[in-house]
């Protein structure tokens, strides 16, 4: 038995779906990543301007754990986006109306003109690069969903 044989469980390195979904979403990020560059944002900080931007509405203030949860990001280091974010002027942290120990995000008139160039562009990459998909692309986004859904209690 060779030392690939005792430690691995694939024959091929590409029989794992681990590596592959890590490989797949390494050339996507990269893709996003350059689209992005231009506008000094980076990956996660397109994410968390794009979700809170979905996410604000005028019925109730959105917090900083819930646009986490949205964006199933870790509630530390979406604090330390929403800093940079702030910093940059796209984003308000306030003082929540009724929770003392929470912080009330909206986004500014700024941060909404950004998101509007942006997404559109966020959304042509996507487009292109989930492409060769075909027909096959609406089933593998409700595989993921599938894979989000069974997962979110074990992070």
């Amino acid at each position: 038995m060779t030392d690939r044989e005792s430690v691995f469980q694939f024959d091929q390195a590409e029989d794992s779906p681990g590596f592959s979904l890590w490989q797949v979403s390494s050339v996507w990020q990269r893709r996003i990543n350059a689209g992005l560059r231009p506008f000094n944002l980076t990956h996660t900080q397109f994410v968390l301007l794009a979700s809170l931007t979905w996410l604000v509405n005028d019925e109730r203030p959105i917090t900083q754990a819930e646009l986490a949860t949205h964006a199933k990001t870790d509630i530390m280091m979406t604090s330390n986006v929403l800093r940079t974010l702030e910093k940059k002027g796209l984003i308000l942290r306030n003082p929540h109306p009724t929770d003392t120990r929470a912080k009330s995000l909206d986004v500014t008139p700024e941060g909404r003109d950004l998101a509007a160039q942006v997404v559109p562009i966020v959304e042509t990459i996507d487009r292109e690069f989930f492409n060769p998909l075909g027909d096959g692309a609406s089933a593998f986004n409700q595989h993921l969903l599938t894979l989000i859904s069974a997962n979110e209690d074990n992070s």
